[in-house]
């Protein structure tokens, strides 16, 4: 089994030295994922950090939704021209927000944004929270990535 992630910056804020602590925890929980999804092959996924703006404007024009969100993932496999069957999609962590939520839950950034990045991939994977059984699946699923990736709630 192998896994590859891409992470790019497009905030304003600096997190330079978030990203050096944070890296091996998302990479972990990915790695955690994988095992407990089963996953044998190799696939490819981006993280992208956003601030506010950025966040809100995607959400606008993708999902016509007007408002700061927290993580957006884009599947690949929702476009017919896609090729490469190795990669899932994009997801997107609004790094404002996960900050302030972080605090409101008195978490780490660490916990808040390994939340996010996994929330993000199961819905690359397609889980989703649109009904109260797919949410209970969908949640007791990234619950068990996150305490297999030690990565629990304080």
């Amino acid at each position: 089994m192998s896994h590859s992630f891409g992470f790019d910056n497009m905030s304003d804020i600096s997190i330079t030295m978030y990203l050096f602590l944070s890296k091996d925890s998302l990479k972990f929980s990915f790695s955690s994922a994988f095992i407990i999804l089963s996953y044998k092959f190799i696939i490819f996924s981006n993280i992208i950090f956003v601030d506010d703006e950025e966040i809100q404007r995607i959400n606008r024009q993708y999902r016509n939704i007007d408002r700061v969100t927290d993580v957006i993932s884009f599947a690949l496999c929702d476009d017919p021209d896609n090729q490469m069957e190795d990669e899932l999609g994009d997801i997107f962590i609004d790094l404002d927000q996960a900050f302030r939520q972080a605090e409101d839950y008195g978490h780490s950034i660490t916990r808040e944004v390994a939340f996010l990045a996994v929330h993000g991939y199961l819905h690359l994977c397609g889980y989703d929270h649109i009904t109260e059984e797919d949410e209970k699946v969908m949640f007791a699923k990234q619950d068990e990535i996150l305490k297999a990736a030690k990565i629990e709630r304080k």
